[in-house]
């Protein structure tokens, strides 16, 4: 476990590019931090790493957004536990070849895969964070 603090937006995507060259097909991680933490910029990092030329948006009233089955980008914040997540199919990805990145995980903890890794983000100030890899 490493922890870095970025001063801006741009450190942060940078920090989640870097942190895609770690993951591998099938990797599912759990994104921790509040809203407005920066969670979705992190994600867009990944996305960079992962090659995808896609904008990364929050898949708030989604659930999740699928980029051409390389990304998972998953928004649990309106669910309430894991039962609603298999019902709505979201857990068949957890399996597959692509990334899950998972934002508000905890509200669905019971169906999350044991191995899956986790990244924390805490919003020091307007433009640091503290992410915890």
């Amino acid at each position: 476990m490493k922890t870095v603090v970025t001063k801006s937006f741009k450190q942060t995507v940078k920090l989640g590019t870097e942190y895609a060259k770690t993951l591998k097909k099938g990797s599912v991680v759990m994104l921790k931090g509040e809203l407005g933490a920066g969670k979705t910029a992190f994600t867009k990092g990944i996305a960079l790493g992962l090659n995808i030329k896609e904008d990364i948006l929050s898949p708030t009233y989604a659930y999740m957004n699928d980029y051409s089955g390389v990304l998972y980008h998953y928004d649990c914040y309106r669910l309430s536990c894991g039962e609603e997540a298999e019902a709505l199919g979201l857990t068949d990805y957890f399996y597959g070849n692509g990334v899950c990145v998972i934002e508000w995980a905890e509200n669905i903890l019971d169906v999350i895969p044991k191995n899956a890794l986790t990244v924390t983000i805490e919003k020091i100030s307007e433009n640091e964070r503290k992410i915890t890899l």
